[in-house]
């Protein structure tokens, strides 16, 4: 039998943009995880009424629903005694929250407010989930039907750890669940319906309860595979192995990685296991490239620095790049941006380097050179060079970070020798 959930979010703050909703992708990826399906998200305002009408809806459809938001201690947040009316029960004081929610206000030396009081109240049904990272409890109702309901503090990071320590062991336990299994390549520099068509038909035969998708994004798409069959008389590990081997096998020229790879990890890998070095020089990417790379722990092993240099005397003065040059091929240009590479490898003393230059948008364009006119360089210490001009079609934000991921690419290729260079 499979078990569906669903999520409610609760807070106006969800329904007028204020406040972006991530708590239920994770949850549903956590759920999927362990062989709970989701089977629809709902976001409700803070209004008693439509909060209950969501509960109920959700209880008829799936055996755990799963709610976050609104249980703060104003009154706006009316999550607690909405949920008393739902199951016909009243507030009562839990003095063990009281307990974590004086011994939070000790460590600030604050004395408990009234209004903090507020967050040990709980009905009177319910059993409560502590939440070791913050004041508003997690609590849990069982269902007709086998089901289970929880409540959970909107802020993501409490709501995480509720539910790793709590609520999803427990859901482990409450049903006996087959996890889904996923597989997913990770493909560059092809589209989706390009790869459809080096698929051909080879999905339409796989075993029952395996699903192919393609899951498009900003130069990226990825191919995931989906196992849902609980059948235990299958090896089901081997059988998507097999089948995610016969994928690759199709269309292995355009995968870069598989699964939870990103592109930065695997260059942070690759350039630390065989002891090489990076600089970046960077135009009209204005340091994201540099960010991309740092934001991960361990990457000062690797990567040497780099310079946004947004003017031609920058350009010019610190990377080396010749005036005549700019003056003949123009800033944005596969010439100069590979001056700039070229310089940067020198400057850092790096094996590789990456540079760029463009506009990004939204204005600064010609009639030669329209706004979305992207180059980029990657430079070896042996060597070789690669140069692209892109011509690009979206706004400022994602200009930048189309041009970031074909440099990422670009170099990632280049440094496993899978790039055309000069």
């Amino acid at each position: 039998m499979t078990i569906k959930a669903e999520i409610i979010t609760i807070g106006d703050e969800l329904l007028i943009g204020q406040v972006i909703d991530t708590n239920s992708a994770w949850l549903g990826k956590e759920l999927n995880k362990i062989g709970i399906k989701v089977h629809q998200i709902t976001s409700v305002t803070d209004d008693k009424q439509h909060i209950l009408t969501a509960l109920h809806e959700a209880q008829q459809r799936a055996q755990v629903v799963l709610i976050t938001g609104g249980l703060g201690p104003t009154k706006d947040d009316i999550t607690k005694t909405t949920l008393c009316e739902y199951f016909n029960t009243t507030l009562i004081q839990n003095d063990d929250v009281l307990s974590d929610v004086t011994a939070i206000f000790a460590k600030y030396n604050r004395e408990v407010t009234p209004t903090n009081k507020l967050q040990a109240l709980v009905p009177s049904n319910c059993t409560v989930i502590r939440n070791t990272r913050g004041t508003a409890p997690a609590m849990l109702f069982y269902t007709a039907n086998n089901g289970i309901m929880v409540s959970m503090p909107g802020v993501p990071y409490e709501m995480k750890t509720i539910m790793e320590l709590s609520v999803l062991p427990l859901l482990q336990q409450h049903y006996t669940l087959t996890p889904v299994l996923h597989s997913t390549l990770l493909t560059h520099a092809i589209g989706e319906s390009m790869l459809a068509e080096m698929v051909g038909t080879w999905d339409d035969n796989l075993p029952q309860g395996m699903q192919l998708a393609y899951l498009p994004a900003p130069s990226m798409v990825k191919l995931r595979l989906s196992y849902y069959n609980n059948d235990n008389t299958i090896d089901r590990v081997q059988l998507l192995a097999t089948k995610t081997q016969e994928l690759l096998a199709i269309v292995n020229d355009h995968v870069y990685g598989f699964d939870e790879d990103t592109i930065e990890q695997l260059i942070q890998t690759y350039f630390i296991q065989n002891k090489l070095t990076l600089t970046v020089a960077e135009s009209c990417s204005g340091g994201a490239i540099a960010q991309a790379i740092t934001a991960l722990a361990g990457c000062s092993a690797y990567f040497n620095g780099g310079i946004v240099a947004y003017s031609n005397m920058l350009k010019q003065t610190v990377l080396g790049v010749d005036e005549q040059l700019i003056q003949s091929h123009g800033v944005v240009s596969v010439e100069v941006v590979e001056a700039m590479a070229k310089g940067a490898l020198l400057l850092g003393n790096s094996n590789y380097s990456i540079a760029t230059s463009g506009v990004a948008g939204p204005d600064g364009g010609t009639a030669k050179k329209p706004v979305g006119t992207v180059c980029v360089a990657i430079a070896c210490s042996d060597g070789r060079t690669y140069s692209k001009q892109l011509k690009l079609v979206h706004d400022r934000k994602i200009n930048i970070q189309l041009t970031v991921q074909h440099a990422l690419h670009s170099l990632y290729a280049m440094a496993m020798g899978k790039l055309v260079t000069e």
